[in-house]
């Protein structure tokens, strides 16, 4: 064993404590429902993106379970050896239908799902025009396009142009976006995005991981009606599940499964797995989808009425994601409040760099449209002390 490498990662764990930076793993327990078990102790779960209480749904147990009866577990290998197997082929066309594009392409996360995009539509003497604020997979999978990346102000479209036009004698332009950022909730300037991409030959690429399914009236999210070049839908959240989709037209998807490395280079997605995202297409399509999504937004509203009569400083355009900012951005002060939060039977996690930029450090609500009025009120109380 080599004594010195061990040595030199405790002396970084070590800054990191003294940074307030160190991180670790909640042990949590139960269902992901709006009340689990945190180190023992039921809170209010105000920490999970399962925002329309599917995780935990019966429907997609029970989707799990028959998927798993009739194909097994395990899909055995990559899709394009001997893992493309029914139940993907069958998810593909129902969400592809439902979202009303030619193609949809399975992935095992949002995560490989960025990376795989980018790498394989951008390269050498491309350009990938960036949100400031774009999630980390984004930011990983630019640089290993190995194109160039000119990141923009956060949701501003007059610096995007300038840059897209101080380009214009580049290659290929790609114009990449998160919809619904995930620690901000902030929304990006969607038709003004499109209306710029088709104006300098751009390829608009939208990451839908926190609307869709739990935004727009269908519930196929905030690029409904848009059509961006490449839909990005992640299907751990609004779907409960786990894995990603990239949607858009066949040539697309037929140049994906031929060029994106995190595609072609893994195992397919676990049978039981496809089975319970059939289950929540089904549900999310149909009543149970719409009435969990007008429930949804009536949190969204309540929380962010009784959250400002509070004081606490919120996005001028509330959404299921509400971040709460701690005084001077400070990452100790952010853990002391989720710890306090904790004590008083509310879970909200406190989220600091790298994840957010130095300087603002936070708590993070994401709300679950399953949410009991007694849960709710349990939180505002909760939130009103710490605030205090």
């Amino acid at each position: 064993m080599n004594h010195r490498f061990l040595e030199s990662l405790a002396e970084g764990l070590a800054a990191l404590d003294e940074a307030g930076l160190r991180r670790s793993l909640s042990q949590l327990d139960g269902r992901q429902n709006p009340v689990m078990v945190l180190n023992g102790v039921p809170v209010v779960n105000l920490s999970s993106n399962n925002y329309l209480g599917l995780a935990g749904d019966p429907a997609l147990v029970q989707g799990a379970a028959n998927a798993m009866s009739e194909a097994g577990v395990g899909a055995g290998a990559s899709r394009l050896i001997a893992g493309n197997l029914a139940p993907h082929r069958v998810f593909e066309t129902e969400l592809a239908n439902w979202l009303g594009v030619e193609a949809a392409l399975l992935f095992n996360s949002g995560y490989q799902a960025n990376i795989g995009v980018l790498t394989a539509l951008a390269g050498p003497g491309d350009v990938i025009f960036s949100d400031a604020l774009n999630h980390a997979s984004i930011i990983d999978g630019c640089r290993l396009a190995r194109a160039e990346t000119s990141i923009y102000r956060h949701l501003d479209l007059a610096d995007l142009e300038s840059r897209l036009r101080a380009r214009s004698g580049t290659g290929r332009k790609l114009v990449v976006t998160e919809s619904l950022f995930s620690m901000d909730g902030d929304r990006a300037p969607l038709s003004g995005l499109a209306e710029l991409a088709r104006r300098h030959d751009a390829i608009l690429i939208v990451d839908d991981a926190h609307g869709i399914g739990a935004m727009g009236p269908l519930g196929r999210g905030l690029t409904e009606g848009l059509g961006p070049d490449v839909l990005i839908g992640p299907l751990g959240k609004a779907f409960g599940v786990f894995g990603a989709f990239v949607a858009g037209s066949q040539v697309l998807v037929d140049w994906l499964i031929n060029r994106a490395r995190s595609f072609i280079f893994t195992t397919a997605l676990p049978v039981p797995v496809v089975g319970a995202l059939r289950a929540a297409l089904a549900l999310i399509r149909g009543p149970v989808g719409q009435e969990r999504r007008a429930a949804l937004h009536r949190w969204v509203e309540l929380f962010h009425v009784e959250l400002s009569r509070v004081g606490w400083a919120l996005p001028s355009a509330p959404s299921h994601i509400l971040p709460l900012g701690v005084t001077g951005g400070d990452p100790v002060k952010a853990m002391a409040m989720s710890r306090g939060l904790a004590e008083r039977g509310v879970f909200v996690h406190g989220i600091r760099p790298p994840t957010v930029p130095v300087g603002t450090s936070r708590l993070r609500l994401s709300l679950m449209a399953t949410l009991t009025e007694t849960q709710a009120r349990q939180a505002f109380e909760a939130l009103a002390e710490i605030r205090r």
